[in-house]
């Protein structure tokens, strides 16, 4: 009788382990991929989910968005220019099914991938692009790694350049091209004021031109501002047809 009464609680105790072991919980951002004597099954989760032990096998799935380090990247860029480039992406699994078996090592994978697309695409554009059209860049690389990454569950969000270092020849360079574009606009900028003065002074001579007592008053404006000045002796020149109207009058007076 005591034997059965322990055979009877060993066998309890045994059912108690495998009921207990059987027992998984998944968190809100988990998912159990299920295979059942080797063969994919179904995705359970979240909260309390049963797998049978000896027969059936989980393998657990982090559905929250992962941040991820590119490591730095030699990169040539299309006008031959040798950067090294380095990024951070986001992404996530959205089905957990296709990240266990489509692929062997989805963050792997996705690493490597991220490495040769970061690459193909920015080898694909110059130096000068890579320094201005960041989020352009950014934008290729996303849709580049997300269109690879589909198949195997994973939805990348967002893809960001974090540093492009230049060899430091190449910022002289730059600095060199930078000093030289500036000059360029001091100059344009500079004729485009002359050409605008030319055209005022010429508006302003035709239209003296055609009130000869404005060109008169002109004159006499010019003498007043420089009579002031008492420490040198000025010739002005005065023209024959401000003088005119005076000899006019004079001649008439002796004639009369």
């Amino acid at each position: 009788m005591i034997w059965d009464i322990g055979a009877g609680g060993f066998i309890t105790l045994i059912v108690i382990l495998i009921v207990v072991s059987a027992l998984r919980i998944l968190r809100e951002y988990e998912r159990g991929v299920i295979f059942q004597l080797g063969r994919f099954w179904k995705v359970k989760g979240p909260g309390l989910i049963i797998v049978i032990p000896g027969i059936q096998q989980m393998v657990r799935v982090d559905l929250r968005t992962i941040v991820m380090d590119v490591p730095t990247q030699d990169v040539i860029s299309r006008d031959n220019v040798s950067v090294k480039v380095n990024a951070v992406i986001y992404f996530r699994v959205i089905d957990a099914q296709n990240a266990i078996i489509q692929v062997e090592n989805y963050l792997e994978a996705t690493s490597q991938l991220a490495q040769t697309t970061l690459r193909a695409v920015l080898g694909q554009h110059e130096l000068d692009e890579m320094l201005a059209e960041r989020e352009k860049l950014n934008k290729d690389i996303q849709q580049n790694l997300d269109r690879e990454t589909d198949a195997w569950g994973i939805k990348v969000s967002n893809v960001e350049i974090k540093h492009v270092d230049i060899d430091e020849s190449m910022v002289r360079a730059i600095a060199q091209q930078a000093e030289a574009e500036r000059a360029r606009r001091a100059k344009v900028i500079h004729a485009e004021g002359e050409l605008q003065a030319a055209e005022k002074l010429l508006a302003a001579a035709q239209l003296l031109a055609q009130q000869p007592q404005a060109m008169q008053l002109r004159y006499l404006q010019t003498l007043g501002s420089i009579a002031t000045d008492k420490s040198n002796t000025i010739v002005f020149p005065v023209p024959m047809d401000v003088l005119a109207p005076l000899l006019g009058q004079k001649g008439g007076q002796g004639g009369s």
